[in-house]
Parts: C-alpha cells; sequence; structure tokens
C-alpha cells in the first residue's frame, strides 16, 4: 500500500490500535486504563475520528510493546480494513455534509 494522504495514515492507526487491542484480549476500557487515556480517546482512534499526539503515541506504543512507527505502519491484515474504512467514512461524511446542507436550507426557506 502506498500511503497517499494523512486519512490513509489516520485509517491504518485506526486498525492497527483495533487489532493490537482484540489480539491482547482487551476492551477499549482497559486499553484506555494501561494507557492512561479515556476510553473515549481509544474510541476516536479506532473510529478514525482524531488524530493523537506524540504523547498518546508512545503510551499506546508501550502498551502493546512495540516501535512507535508500528502503530502507523501497514500490515497485510490492517491494509485491507484501512482501505474498507476509507470509502465508508468519506459516504459518512459525504451523507452528513448533506443532511446538514438540507435542514439549513429548509430553515433559510422556512423562515418568514
Amino acid at each position: 500500500m502506498i500511503i497517499k494522504t494523512f486519512m490513509d495514515v489516520r485509517a491504518l492507526l485506526a486498525a492497527n490500535i483495533k487489532t493490537g487491542r482484540r489480539n491482547l484480549g482487551l476492551s477499549q476500557e482497559k486499553l484506555a486504563e494501561l494507557a492512561g487515556l479515556s476510553t473515549q480517546t481509544i474510541s476516536d482512534i479506532e473510529g478514525c475520528r482524531t488524530w493523537v499526539s506524540d504523547k498518546t503515541l508512545l503510551k499506546l506504543s508501550e502498551v502493546f510493546n512495540v516501535e512507535i512507527f508500528q502503530l502507523l505502519a501497514p500490515t497485510d491484515e490492517n491494509e485491507k480494513k484501512a482501505k474498507l474504512f476509507l470509502p465508508q467514512r468519506i459516504r459518512k461524511l459525504r451523507q452528513n455534509l448533506k443532511n446538514d446542507i438540507d435542514s439549513r436550507l429548509d430553515q433559510f426557506f422556512t423562515k418568514k
């Protein structure tokens, strides 16, 4: 996989964190506890809704006992997951945008 965009990196990180967590048999809550992070942060990372700081990457790499770059590197399994995730995320963003525009137009035209 050639990483072309920031979203590619984010999708790979999300897939790697989720796979690593599941391989260790950890819930999001337990991973958050071990890393000293909130459960919402873990959920947002796995859901590709947020980026992480260098400190967060370090905490997660320590929990998984890997180098930081390994959290960002493609694997055969996660490359497929990341490729599937991006189109779903884009469709969801487009639908949310369309809904927001429709809602605002409805408000604009119903005002008197």
